[in-house]
């Protein structure tokens, strides 16, 4: 076994784009309890900057509002729901990431719909009542929050527009002008507010060049470039629940860098990169959201994305999320960091692991992730190999052997260390054991709750010439945080374990 020598100074900032937007279910779900919970815990824990969801401007949020009054027609503007959505997440520390979509039915060219929730996917029957509805709504958050807040909002037009779930027809073409008319409405609001596109899905790079030659040769604004990014295969249906294949991790970060490879050369080559959305599954019924193995599946992304993109936003914070419907038991498979009623899965500590790592980069490796915190803490994130192909073939043992440097003129240093595994930290196993019960009552939440909590322990480590050697043996897609504190002692003189039942004499 070979020992990675960790160099002392550092090689860089770790960039924090992890945290810069978190997805979320449709926005009126912000309204509800649960939701508004789970966001609570995960802001205190996790601390997300951002949050980007559908249906800001679908009729559940209510802000189109067609009238007839003394024989002619107008429209009202209504933001109650949305400013007590905007209000929530203000509140909780997390400003919104805004996707503008999707089409108000009374504004709607037709009747193509998506989700169970019915968000219409069609063109506005009217450009200029699109583009009034697109000022009223962003002019409403400056005139609530400030200019100098929301001009940090990103506005993104659209989602997913070259499919034609999302899009009627997935035609380009309109998606374009739909992108110039929006943009130049946001850009009236005032012109340093930031406004983006195309948020296509992943295997739509041939989107990226044309959008970039129409926006240029039209002049229409625009200040980023987002893509989405998933790896799984065709989806296979049980009643349900969806069940895939999936490519290995690197393939998500091979797309995180798609964006900047295909612009090389346009006008927007150098403008920030955002992933709107990114999972393994695109479904939000695939039971492997849920698994330790997702949480070490995905931990090189999230520790190695920031140097290729300027955010990239986890699909979602919460499984309070109804696309296919109402979910049919507290594990189901969804999007979530958390189940409904705030259980935290294994992929939730990993964003909470990465919460707790140091700003300067000491190394890297394929297993590995080691920092140094502001307050000295040398802090490692280490994560087992996956076995994309089976997930019983993963290795059952895996070794992270460092050389720590700890500041002088410590002696020993304390090892604190957060694991989650398929044997700890893992509801969902916990579930399975419980018999799946679909609604758990109070006691099952607690022993849920309970089985979520990660596997810590801790120790002190001998310091020799400012070194500490650091043996982390990894259980099968386990994900560990380990943080070591260099060691003042200040024991007094008499201390002496030896006589804590009043045995012995002095020393």
């Amino acid at each position: 076994m070979s020992r990675i020598v960790v160099p002392e100074q550092s090689t860089g900032e770790l960039p924090d784009a992890w945290r810069a937007c978190v997805g979320t279910g449709r926005l009126e779900l912000a309204l509800r309890r649960d939701y508004q919970e789970s966001l609570a815990l995960v802001q205190r824990e996790i601390g997300f900057r951002h949050i980007r969801g559908h249906g800001l401007l679908s009729d559940g949020i209510g802000i189109h509002r067609p009238y007839e009054h003394a024989g002619r027609s107008g429209v009202h503007h209504s933001f109650t729901y949305a400013d007590q959505i905007v209000d929530a997440y203000l509140e909780l520390g997390i400003a919104p990431f805004i996707e503008l979509g999707f089409m108000p039915e009374a504004l709607a060219s037709g009747d193509q719909t998506v989700f169970w929730w019915r968000g219409n996917v069609t063109p506005p029957r009217s450009e200029s009542e699109w583009a009034d509805l697109v000022r009223a709504t962003i002019g409403n958050l400056v005139d609530r929050y400030g200019l100098d807040q929301v001009r940090d909002w990103p506005i993104e037009v659209w989602n997913e527009p070259n499919l034609d779930i999302f899009w009627q027809g997935a035609d380009q073409a309109a998606y374009h002008r739909l992108y110039e008319v929006t943009a130049h409405a946001v850009k009236d609001v005032d012109a340093s507010l930031q406004v983006g596109g195309p948020a296509i899905s992943p295997g739509a790079d041939e989107w990226l060049v044309p959008f970039a030659e129409y926006v240029t040769e039209r002049g229409a604004p625009v200040d980023f470039v987002s893509r989405h990014a998933y790896t799984s295969g065709p989806a296979q249906h049980v009643p349900f629940g969806t069940h895939q294949t999936l490519m290995p991790a690197d393939h998500l970060l091979e797309q995180f860098a798609s964006p900047r490879k295909h612009l090389a050369g346009t006008a927007l080559a150098d403008l920030p990169v955002h992933i709107t959305e990114f999972n393994s599954s695109y479904r939000p019924d695939n039971p492997i959201h849920d698994t330790a193995f997702h949480a070490a599946y995905l931990a090189p992304v999230v520790a190695a994305g920031g140097d290729l993109v300027d955010s990239f936003s986890y699909w979602t914070f919460s499984d309070v999320f109804e696309e296919v419907g109402i979910p049919a038991a507290i594990f189901h498979g969804g999007f979530g960091l958390l189940t409904h009623r705030q259980i935290r899965k294994p992929t939730y500590h990993l964003y909470a692991f990465m919460a707790r790592m140091g700003r300067q980069v000491l190394a890297r490796g394929t297993d590995h992730l080691v920092t140094r915190a502001d307050d000295g803490r040398i802090t490692v994130l280490a994560w087992a190999p996956v076995d994309v192909t089976d997930v019983t073939a993963s290795p059952q043992r895996h070794t992270v052997a460092l050389s720590i440097p700890v500041a002088a003129p410590a002696r020993s240093a304390y090892l604190s260390r957060s694991s989650v595994s398929d044997d700890a930290g893992n509801a969902w196993q916990a579930w399975g054991e419980l018999g799946r019960p679909r609604s758990p009552r109070p006691a099952q939440l607690d022993a849920l709750r309970e089985a979520a909590e990660p596997a810590r322990s801790h120790r002190a480590v001998a310091v020799v010439d400012g070194r500490a050697d650091v043996d982390l043996t990894l259980a099968r897609h386990e994900v560990t945080l380990v943080e070591i504190t260099p060691v003042v002692d200040e024991t007094p003189p008499w201390w002496d374990e030896r006589r804590l039942l009043g045995r012995g004499q002095p020393t």
